[in-house]
């Protein structure tokens, strides 16, 4: 098997190119590359393509679940390595590779830390290119599987907040069980789950996403910060920037282990669940969900995820088409996008 090992400067692109790519969620910069250096203290991680697996062999899916703006969040890197064990004891067949569930600024590189310590290969297939709210989004369509039983394994928390476990169900009421879970444990928990054969992984994932968000960061990093770093992430993406201004208003709830709110710049208004759902000026659609709405620092160029939005701070904000993006076959379930309606009262399909 063919592998490819994986490097700090690797991640540190990643981490930058996933935060663009998580489009309002995802994680943070700086959790990232705290992650980044914890993976790499650990040993080796080493990423493989699709092609390097056998059809029958399986791969688990690792994820953090929660609200990025929760403040007494804490996951440790042994609650994030407790995960896969876990699994692996839970699991009926062995665990060939690991997968991250999308792209994010802390999510790019989910399993990166768990496969140094483990020995397991990192696969360049993420349940999705871009980031996600729910559960079911990064699972791969698998809730459109008949009597589909999901195993979850979770770890999170510290002191009294301190949770591990494993629970089996459909995938709604295991995925909604972790998402309350999370919010007990202080905002969030590191999860291990949903393992499928490379074959479906295959027809189902965003094949080649994690190699994309490296590439990404390295043309976003590869001029010093200012506005030119945003022109390299719009022309990667073939995006268009719709609107520079200041942050008029901003507004932010903590729902059921989501952020949800919106941000007003002039005569334009963002809606977040977590990651941007849409864009709207004038009254005119200029970007929906899973389309790329993004927001960057009009100064430093730097991205900033919904959860960093204050009044007053100026920022650009760009969109991408769908189209031009690796995307899981869930961005293209109706049922799952039409849950977002109802969260911030705007029409997706």
């Amino acid at each position: 098997m063919v592998r490819k090992m994986l490097t700090k400067e690797d991640a540190i692109r990643a981490v930058y190119g996933g935060c663009i790519l998580g489009g309002g969620g995802g994680g943070w910069i700086a959790d990232g590359l705290e992650k980044a250096d914890l993976a790499f203290a650990l040993g080796k991680p080493e990423l493989i393509t699709v092609d390097e697996l056998q059809d029958n062999e399986f791969v688990a899916c690792v994820s953090l679940v929660g609200a990025p703006s929760a403040e007494e969040m804490y996951v440790d890197s042994g609650q994030l390595v407790d995960t896969v064990h876990r699994m692996k004891a839970e699991f009926n067949q062995p665990i060939a590779a690991l997968m991250t569930n999308e792209n994010g600024a802390s999510t790019t590189i989910n399993g990166w830390l768990q496969a140094a310590a483990s020995g397991l290969p990192v696969i360049d297939a993420p349940s999705n290119g871009r980031a996600h709210p729910t559960g079911s989004m990064g699972s791969m369509n698998l809730s459109e599987v008949a009597d589909y039983q999901s195993i979850q394994t979770f770890a999170g928390g510290k002191g009294d907040k301190e949770v591990a476990g494993s629970i089996t169900g459909t995938l709604d009421l295991t995925s909604s069980a972790v998402r309350s879970i999370s919010v007990q444990a202080g905002g969030m928990v590191g999860v291990c789950r949903n393992p499928v054969d490379t074959q479906y992984m295959k027809e189902n994932a965003a094949v080649g996403a994690i190699s994309q968000a490296m590439e990404l960061g390295n043309e976003f990093l590869s001029v010093p910060e200012g506005p030119e770093r945003i022109e390299k992430a719009v022309t990667y993406l073939k995006g268009r920037i719709i609107h520079s201004g200041k942050v008029n208003e901003f507004q932010l709830d903590k729902t059921g282990g989501f952020d949800v709110g919106y941000v007003r710049i002039d005569d334009l208004e963002l809606t977040f669940w977590n990651e941007y759902m849409t864009a709207e000026k004038n009254g005119e659609r200029k970007g929906t969900f899973p389309d790329l709405i993004m927001t960057f620092d009009v100064e430093t160029g730097k991205p900033l995820v919904s959860a960093e939005m204050k009044e007053g701070i100026k920022i650009a904000v760009m969109s991408v088409p769908k189209e031009n993006l690796l995307l899981s076959s869930t961005m293209y379930n109706q049922k799952l996008l039409k849950a977002v309606e109802p969260i911030i009262n705007k029409s997706i399909i």
